[in-house]
């Protein structure tokens, strides 16, 4: 991700209601304490994202969940300021979205138990998916969240040396994640979605 240029550069931080109103429209912007981020959506991003989506929409078909998947739903954290995520794939609980207020009238996800698992794909700004978004969707209590990064952008401390694509599963335990990194042809182990048949490489190259 890079910070957004198509607009002056800001004096302030914007509010979540002057987000709302410049780009709550247009998906590939997310706010991060005030900060506008262009989630960078090039083909290969996309085409990682919806491998995901597609695997993850079968397995709850056919478990038959009351679940469904979302792609860049806008993710307002009311105990977090003025951020707003957007992460590539959410999984949601239909039923826990009596508790959504927001949501009868717009897109709008407030509340950490309505989400089951969620995944980004790393864009140029990894540091967003590698730590201020482990740190929030644990603190959201999401049980499940993957980090693709299909051309190995992270920095050497998240996926090591050489740099090379990695898959990392983050699975919460007591309120922190465990993250668990996947590579080439190692098969990956989803608590959420047990019968997921995958290998990192599959993932990564969107089934190529």
């Amino acid at each position: 991700m890079t910070i957004a240029t198509d607009r002056p550069i800001q004096q302030k931080p914007l509010s979540f209601d002057e987000f709302l109103i410049l780009y709550g429209g247009n998906n590939r912007y997310e706010l991060i304490d005030g900060e506008v981020f262009d989630l960078e959506p090039t083909g290969p991003h996309e085409e990682v994202a919806a491998f995901i989506t597609t695997k993850v929409c079968v397995q709850i078909d056919g478990i038959g969940l009351p679940w469904f998947v979302l792609q860049r739903a806008l993710l307002r954290p009311s105990n977090m300021g003025i951020t707003a995520f957007r992460p590539d794939v959410v999984v949601v609980d239909r039923d826990e979205l009596t508790k959504e207020l927001l949501w009868s009238n717009q897109s709008i996800l407030t509340l950490g138990s309505s989400i089951k698992f969620v995944a980004e794909v790393v864009s140029s700004n990894w540091q967003n998916d590698y730590a201020r978004k482990v740190e929030d969707y644990a603190a959201l209590g999401i049980p499940e969240y993957w980090i693709a990064d299909y051309a190995g952008l992270g920095g050497t401390r998240q996926i090591g040396k050489p740099k090379q694509p990695t898959l990392s599963i983050c699975t919460l335990v007591d309120g922190e994640y465990e993250i668990q990194q996947y590579r080439g042809n190692q098969t990956i182990t989803s608590p959420t979605f047990p019968g997921l048949k995958l290998t990192a490489e599959l993932v990564l190259r969107a089934g190529k």
